[in-house]
């Protein structure tokens, strides 16, 4: 399905709770996986959500990359160069003792910012967290100061983050919260429900404000709640 620019800015109006809450709406076989399932740290937690298609990387960081180093990281360039955008690169540390050195930082961010990349989702390490490109999304397994040998190893391949499988050309979603992958199929039906169910919410939240809430304000909210369509 084609993923207009317009369904990827409503998105990002969106944050990741709620995403996955339509998701279960509109995708119920996606209740329980799909997104990650340990933490990770967000450096900026007061950016807006970032919404973009999967390019997938593993590295390796406690030993020093075999082969031709620079050709791999040129060939990993030209890959996400050439989209689809927008991009997020979802990058699965290989190390045994995960974010032992960080790939990402002051450098990494600002290439990958230039070549139309919005963010970065790994379970290794970044750095460089004052000195990262203004308005570049980060979420990582860790925060740590040295690289040691940090180095793309593959690419374009499946990955999995924190629990959370992606494949290369997913649609991903991600806040501060976490992450999640929007099946492409059901992506357009997402606002309209996410847009239901804060209404729905919005029901029961103003009982609790109200100052005088009871059980009964519960019970009263939940049948107003229902006849919302």
């Amino acid at each position: 399905m084609q993923i207009s620019a317009d369904l990827i800015a409503a998105l990002r109006d969106i944050d990741t709770p709620t995403i996955c809450n339509a998701l279960e709406v509109v995708a119920p076989s996606r209740r329980t996986v799909g997104f990650n399932r340990s933490p990770l740290v967000c450096p900026f937690p007061d950016m807006k959500p970032a919404v973009g298609f999967a390019r997938t990387a593993v590295i390796r960081c406690s030993a020093p990359p075999e082969g031709d180093r620079r050709s791999v990281r040129l060939a990993y360039y030209e890959y996400i160069e050439r989209g689809p955008r927008p991009s997020i690169v979802v990058i699965q540390d290989d190390d045994p003792e995960r974010g032992v050195g960080a790939f990402w930082g002051e450098v990494q961010t600002n290439i990958h910012r230039a070549l139309a990349c919005t963010g970065v989702i790994t379970d290794g390490a970044v750095r460089d967290i004052a000195q990262m490109a203004k308005g570049f999304f980060v979420l990582a397994g860790s925060i740590m100061p040295s690289h040691v040998h940090a180095d793309i190893v593959v690419f374009d391949g499946p990955v999995t983050v924190a629990g959370m499988a992606v494949a290369p050309g997913d649609l991903i979603h991600a806040d501060r919260h976490g992450a999640v992958v929007i099946p492409q199929d059901v992506a357009a039906e997402i606002p309209a429900v996410a847009d239901l169910l804060a209404r729905r919410e919005r029901v029961i939240l103003d009982a609790c404000r109200s100052g005088h809430f009871s059980t009964e304000d519960i019970r009263a909210a939940f049948a107003k709640m229902d006849e919302i369509h």
